[in-house]
């Protein structure tokens, strides 16, 4: 059985592996509709399979067993929303109000940025860009409301797509075994060994990923928990965890978490520009420390992936399918990554071969001998 990282997997085999991820991103950009909530599907199963597996050690039936915990999980859900609808919609009627404060304060912080740069830039001055940049925002800008609408659109779009999620996952629950023994039964007896290990690390593939991707949340917000914590932010470590979450969109998150901060660190001191520098300081000395060093060693790590592969494919990502490939390009990759270099081994080991070809001689032989 050939062990992942020193089977000596050729360039060939590598082109096919990047090539294959590439395509499989193009078609996945179109039918994010289906990709998410089967992403999300995955997530959950990986969340409740051990109890699922408990629940069999205990004497239980696999769909019992399935059937119980997603009900169970549902259930939690639903009590949980129950319980939050009544603070969230009494707090709807101050997003607006807080949302308007928040933008406030980040324009003023770059109205007085610009105005500081032509303070020491006579050339900016004369061309008076502060007051071109803020008369350009203002007849950009409209209402709060204008905004947000468009969003809660969008939410209220997803959500039938969303729902498949739980449905999903009840299914890889109580089926992924059927599943996996279907493929297997397709498969030629010469390859059935490597098939099950396929099947084996393609499932250890997806489930280093996840847990690869909950290390690096984790991470992201201990470190920008405690910078912001330093620097006297209120609420560093929900602030540290609503940037880790966005930062799942490597780049796009990673900058709209950075614009929150600086938000929240230019109103709640107006009086202290130099807040907000320090604030972009941190977050770009975290999003450095998170490309180069926490992802690498968490996802990258959990795939089995070189560092610099690891980089190289979220660029190349972003650049085949935009933010869609910038989100899915290394669970992707993990899984191709497997198939291809078991295909590989497969392909180029000449007794498997010579096995498949006797087995399909002897069907011959055996399919002709009393005509």
């Amino acid at each position: 059985m050939p062990q992942r990282g020193n089977h000596g997997s050729g360039p060939v085999v590598w082109a096919a592996i990047i090539a294959a991820t590439c395509l499989l991103l193009l078609v996945f950009q179109k039918m994010l509709w289906l990709v998410v909530p089967f992403l999300l599907a995955l997530i959950l199963y990986y969340f409740l399979y051990p109890l699922v597996k408990l629940l069999i050690y205990r004497g239980m039936s696999r769909d019992a067993a399935a059937s119980l915990v997603t009900l169970g999980f549902l259930a939690l859900l639903s009590v949980v929303g129950i319980a939050l609808t009544p603070r969230v919609a009494a707090q709807m009627a101050d997003w607006e109000e807080t949302v308007s404060r928040y933008l406030q304060g980040g324009l003023h912080l770059l109205d007085n940025s610009l105005r500081s740069v032509e303070a020491h830039w006579p050339t900016l001055a004369s061309a008076r860009l502060a007051d071109t940049v803020a008369a350009r925002l203002a007849q950009g800008a409209g209402s709060v409301a204008d905004h947000l609408e468009p969003v809660a659109i969008g939410i209220m779009a997803w959500a039938p797509s969303l729902m498949l999620a739980p449905f999903l996952a009840f299914f890889f629950l109580r089926d992924g075994r059927r599943f996996a023994r279907f493929l297997s039964s397709a498969v030629p007896n010469a390859f059935f060994e490597k098939t099950l290990y396929l099947l084996h690390e393609i499932d250890r593939t997806a489930r280093a990923y996840f847990m690869g991707l909950i290390n690096l949340t984790v991470l992201d917000t201990v470190t920008l928990a405690a910078g912001l914590w330093a620097l006297g932010l209120p609420g560093p470590l929900a602030l540290g965890l609503i940037c880790a979450v966005l930062a799942w969109v490597p780049y796009v998150g990673s900058i709209l978490g950075g614009l929150l901060v600086v938000l929240v660190a230019a109103t709640d001191f107006p009086d202290a520009p130099g807040m907000a520098y320090w604030a972009i300081a941190l977050f770009v000395g975290v999003r450095l420390l998170d490309d180069f060093l926490y992802m690498p060693l968490t996802i990258g790590k959990s795939l089995e992936l070189h560092p610099l592969v690891t980089v190289l494919m979220i660029f190349i990502g972003g650049a085949v399918a935009g933010v869609s490939g910038l989100m899915l390009v290394l669970p992707v990759l993990g899984v191709v990554m497997v198939i291809g270099e078991t295909i590989g081994v497969v392909v180029t080991d000449p007794r498997l071969m010579a096995r498949h070809r006797h087995a399909l001689a002897l069907r011959r032989a055996q399919a002709s001998s009393d005509l």
